[in-house]
Order: C-alpha cells, then structure tokens, then sequence
C-alpha cells in the first residue's frame, strides 16, 4: 500500500457517512455506509435531474442526522458524461466526490457473492468499498475560465479535424 492510498483512507473518519452511487443514464442507485463499512440505509433510487439530486441529498443529511455523520464523501463509477450534472451538483452542495476506476469495480465485485454478474444493487456497494479501501481519484473539473479553455480546445480539435478531411 503506497502513502497516497493511505492519505485516501485517513480521509474516511469516524464521522463519515460513505455514499457509493452505480451511475445510470436516466436513474441512478445509492448505498450509504459507515467508516467501518457498515450499511446504514437501503438501496435509494434517484432521478437523473434536480429534483433526483435533491431527493439525494435530503436522502443523505437524514441519515447523517440519524447516525451522528459530519461528513458526506460519495463515490461513483464514471461511465460516459452521466455524471456531469451530479458532479455539478454535488459540488455546489459543499459534498466531497471521488471517483472509482470501473475496472477495479468489475475485478471487486466478484469478492461479496463469487458472481461477476451487474446489478443495481450490488455496484454501489461495490463503489462505497472502493471509497473505504482509499482506492479511488478525485476529478479534476475546470471552472471558470479553465472550463471556457477546455471547450474551445475541444471545439479547435474537431473543427481541424474537419478541414483536415475535407468535410
């Protein structure tokens, strides 16, 4: 174990709440668990809209209140550009969000049940592990400016490649 996944684990404290979310394009699953893995709530399914978001995060300061938990850090599996408007979201609420490599999520899941099959259920357990074990990254998501830089960028590269082809 390398001193950065260390630091990633001393991030996870007592007063925790983990929250692993299996993304999906129009619903997403939610598990929450303590800092010693514990599940503390039920599977919760959300919207991919605000008011899913805010269903969300009501979702999650109640079981804070109820269990005594600070600190909110929520883990996701990315997969395409679904979690942009959570990541947004979640950002604007002050809540930490990391992110967890989705092959890890495949090799891991295999552990609890010996079954490699997907479930809505069984991936943000999965997730919220990942998170506790400290194996995951934090995004890197440019505002302002930056934000303005990367779209344009984007925007040079496609249009170059256009004329390149003669399109």
């Amino acid at each position: 174990m390398n001193c950065k996944q260390n630091q990633r684990i001393n991030q996870v404290e007592e007063t925790s709440l983990v929250v692993g979310i299996d993304i999906g394009s129009t619903n997403h699953y939610a598990r929450a668990f303590d800092w010693r893995g514990i599940e503390l709530a039920r599977i919760f399914k959300f919207s991919n809209s605000g008011e899913g978001f805010g269903r969300l995060n009501h979702w999650m300061q109640g079981i804070c209140e109820r269990h005594g938990k600070t600190k909110i850090i929520v883990g996701i599996e990315p997969t395409g550009h679904y979690w942009f408007t959570l990541g947004r979201y979640l950002r604007e609420q002050g809540i930490k969000l990391v992110m967890v490599n989705p092959y890890a999520v495949k090799q891991t899941k295999e552990l609890d049940d010996n079954d490699p099959t997907k479930n809505d259920g069984k991936d943000p357990k999965v997730i919220a592990k990942l998170v506790l074990d400290g194996r995951y990254s934090i995004p890197y998501v440019p505002t302002g400016a930056y934000a303005d830089l990367r779209i344009l960028s984007a925007d040079r590269q496609r249009i170059v490649k256009e004329i390149v082809s003669g399109r």
